[in-house]
């Protein structure tokens, strides 16, 4: 059994700063690549950043140059820095993990924070 808890959403003002968490527990092998999507009210769900087992990332070019994705493979965990926070950043923000249980490499969703920027 796999799970992934998501932690840090909130409300901040726009200019603001949260840093979201997504942790990874259960019967896990190992762990490839780690991404954070959002899904905006009325919108697409979209990848935001991306970061490879050996650390090599990948941003949308909505957030380059203001979030940073990292993660702690010791704790199975995959980190989203953001600031300087725009509303259009406002959505639900999932975590998704390609991971190896008992032989079985899946994808795994988390169950979403809800991050909302006021302006």
């Amino acid at each position: 059994q796999v799970q992934l808890v998501e932690s840090g959403g909130g409300l901040v003002q726009a200019g603001g700063s949260l840093r979201l968490s997504c942790a990874a527990s259960g019967s896990i092998f190992s762990i490839n690549n780690m991404r954070w999507y959002r899904q905006a009210p009325g919108k697409q769900r979209e990848m935001v950043a991306a970061i490879t087992s050996s650390g090599g990332t990948n941003y949308a070019d909505s957030v380059k140059g203001r979030f940073t994705i990292s993660r702690d493979n010791a704790k199975n965990t995959v980190y989203l820095q953001m600031n300087s926070l725009k509303p259009e950043d406002t959505a639900v923000y999932y975590c998704n993990v390609d991971l190896d249980s008992w032989g079985d490499w899946s994808l795994y969703w988390g169950q979403g924070t809800q991050v909302t920027v006021s302006s």
